[in-house]
């Protein structure tokens, strides 16, 4: 019987190589953790840390590299935001993974659920 594998997702995607190189520093998974509240500026983005505001803006760079932010404009204010599609492309990468090894799970809970009684094996010599 040919039991068909799902499908996983790419492995070699530079979107997703990108993403998840860049959240690796954790400066800038805590930025994203600021965005995800809504757009900021650099100044407002750099607060909470104790490294340079030239820092800050070398880590934001790299979000906006990966395509995880974008910088908009608003009269004198660049505020920097997240880019919903690109962490979308993470998640779903990440998804489809997991939901194949949820289907393997459910595919060995039927299987252990259709035995009636367990059978026990003594060990011959």
């Amino acid at each position: 019987m040919g039991t068909q594998r799902p499908a996983r997702p790419p492995v070699d995607d530079p979107l997703v190589d990108a993403g998840f190189a860049a959240l690796a520093d954790p400066v800038r998974r805590a930025i994203v953790a600021r965005l995800s509240r809504g757009p900021a500026t650099v100044n407002e983005i750099a607060e909470p840390f104790a490294i340079s505001l030239q820092a800050v803006s070398r880590h934001i760079q790299v979000l906006e590299q990966a395509g995880l932010v974008t910088k908009g404009r608003q009269a004198q204010r660049r505020p920097v935001q997240l880019d919903p599609a690109a962490l979308e492309r993470l998640t779903a990468w990440i998804d489809g993974y997991r939901l194949a090894h949820e289907r393997s799970f459910r595919r060995l809970d039927a299987l252990v659920a259709s035995d009636p009684a367990p059978t026990t094996r003594r060990k011959t010599r």
